[in-house]
């Protein structure tokens, strides 16, 4: 009975092995098969890397100011008679905007100017009768002090009008009205504002250890919402002569032409100073590079030999340092040498040594000043 039972349990034994022996000889082969399987190439397009001359330059956030930019307001006080311009338009210097009521004045005028008459009639009566020896020199005197106190009389009252006819003080554009007819205008009540528009002003500040670096002449562009491409051309035209305490930076003006009235006062704009200095670097779409949170990084195409000593087109990923931005370009300071193919397109997708296949019938952009598309 035992040695049935030995036999038995030996005939258990051998098949749990001989089973076992072949579920682990089956485990082998797809760990072998797993560990020699080669993902399909990831389509990507490449770009070799090139040095170029980087033009140093200083970024900087600026506000537009007018050259020129007042609230046309009342001289003075008066009711608003006529109403000559509409609001937001275009004027000349000189342009009459309103007329205030002037018939009290023009009434005065009318009397001053007869007193004026009467007194240059009492002076020719009077130096005829000082020719002839029969008045006084006292007298003529004051035939002159009251016909000259007269003709003064008539020139106040008719700049008292001339005052109340408001007038635009410089070539602009008028912003929204103010006032009304038959509104009573204190003196110095605003009536509308102007602003000239071409030339304009941006006003942007530098740290303070860059003022070396920035003079008057210098160029700069000046971009915003309403720009395209590289911006606008300034020339730098003024350097505040004294250094923020607060912030350490100094403020810089720059000027520039504004004839598509592209850019207003008040308006956000970001302001790029172009420096002399300029230094090499590799420049690379800035689709090239993947962030993370440990780093910059991008992947160079290379041969690279798998497991199985088999050599395929694959790529090595390289953490770079990178410079300023331009465009679609960016600075690549370390981190890639010059003749490298570089990964332009692509990159989320790939890991370091997976095989790639280059497709580089569209790029992607690769322009320091690029242009929005018309659509």
């Amino acid at each position: 009975m035992v040695k049935r039972m030995v036999l038995m349990l030996a005939a258990v034994a051998a098949f749990v092995a001989s089973i076992g022996f072949v579920k682990y000889r089956q485990i082998q082969t797809a760990i072998a098969q797993a560990s020699s399987y080669q993902p399909p190439p990831e389509a990507v397009t490449t770009l070799v890397a090139l040095e170029e001359d980087w033009k140093e330059s200083l970024s900087a956030i600026g506000s537009v100011v007018p050259v020129q930019g007042v609230a046309v307001s009342a001289d003075l006080p008066g009711v608003v008679d006529k109403i000559s311009f509409d609001s937001g338009e275009s004027v000349p210097a000189g342009e009459v905007l309103v007329l205030l009521d002037t018939r009290q004045e023009r009434a005065q005028l009318a009397a001053a100017e007869a007193r004026r008459e009467l007194a240059r009639l009492s002076l020719e009566r009077i130096r005829g009768l000082r020719a002839k020896g029969v008045t006084s020199q006292a007298e003529h005197d004051a035939a002159i002090a009251n016909h000259d106190q007269e003709e003064a009389s008539v020139s106040e009252i008719r700049a008292a009008i001339e005052r109340k006819t408001i007038r635009a003080p410089f070539s602009g554009i008028l912003g929204i009205r103010m006032v009304n007819l038959g509104q009573y205008l204190q003196s110095g009540e605003p009536v509308v504002s102007l602003q000239s528009h071409d030339p304009i002003r941006v006003n942007f500040s530098v740290p303070q250890q860059e003022l070396s670096r920035v003079s008057v002449g210098g160029g700069v562009r000046v971009s915003s919402e309403g720009t395209s491409g590289a911006g606008l051309p300034a020339t730098i035209t003024a350097v505040d002569s004294i250094v923020n305490e607060a912030t350490r930076n100094v403020q810089i003006q720059a000027t520039l032409r504004n004839r598509e009235r592209k850019l207003r006062p008040g308006m956000f704009v970001e302001v790029e100073v172009a420096l002399e200095s300029s230094t090499t670097v590799v420049t690379l779409p800035a689709s090239a590079i993947r962030h993370a949170p440990y780093g910059e990084s991008v992947f160079i195409v290379e041969d690279v030999k798998g497991r199985n000593g088999d050599v395929y087109r694959g790529v090595r990923q390289e953490f770079v340092k990178l410079g300023a931005a331009r465009g679609d370009q960016v600075a690549v300071l370390s981190g890639i040498e010059p003749g490298e193919e570089v990964v332009t397109s692509g990159v989320f997708k790939l890991r370091n040594g997976a095989a790639v296949l280059v497709r580089n019938e569209i790029l992607p952009g690769n322009d320091p000043a690029p242009q929005p598309e018309e659509s």
